[in-house]
């Protein structure tokens, strides 16, 4: 039954407490394999006027667009064709991985090639997953798709997995995983 204490300058909001509470009681019972029941973490606030390092007082730095967001905000952006939007989610030299092993560096491309597959598509999500190391995530999501094909049909509930690699709040890699081949191929 662990007791881990995290001390904080004085200044993050009640959400990134939560946050930062709940990640560390993650790595505990990750590291230790305690049930997440018995993990007790406190966090001590320490005024800024009594917080130096390297001879100076600091501030709290704003806490970063956490991952799942990023990527919420970025498919959202797409759905809507906000492409301008959506770039600014992404890395300098990110690569995108869609079904069949076609590889995209820019957005306008992934339109083009989806406007061969469908009229229009939406992302229900079932969960969102991130893992970290250090500052870099992993992030994944699952549901099911729904939309129209191009010939003005619906479809609902096909298969889809997303995977991004994040640094630095920007999306470095994403790869793709959905059963729309087969959805479409069945209708055949």
């Amino acid at each position: 039954m662990p007791l881990i204490e995290c001390t904080l300058i004085e200044g993050y909001n009640p959400t990134t407490r939560r946050l930062v509470s709940e990640r560390i009681t993650d790595a505990a019972c990750s590291a230790i394999g305690a049930s997440p029941e018995f993990v007790t973490v406190t966090i001590k606030e320490v005024a800024q006027e009594n917080y130096m390092r390297g001879r100076s007082q600091k501030v709290p730095a704003p806490a970063p667009i956490q991952p799942d967001e990023i990527v919420r905000q970025f498919l959202s952006s797409m759905q809507n064709r906000k492409l301008d939007d959506a770039q600014k989610w992404l890395a300098d030299g990110a690569e995108m991985v869609f079904p069949g092993g076609k590889r995209f560096t820019a957005l306008t491309e992934v339109v083009d090639w989806a406007k061969t597959r469908y009229q229009s598509v939406m992302k229900k999500f079932e969960q969102v997953e991130t893992s970290f190391n250090g500052k870099n995530a992993t992030v994944y999501c699952h549901g099911t798709l729904q939309g129209v094909w191009l010939d003005g049909t619906n479809f609902d509930g096909i298969r889809f997995i997303d995977k991004f690699l994040i640094s630095d709040c920007k999306i470095t890699h994403q790869e793709v995983w959905n059963d729309l081949v087969e959805a479409r191929g069945s209708r055949l």
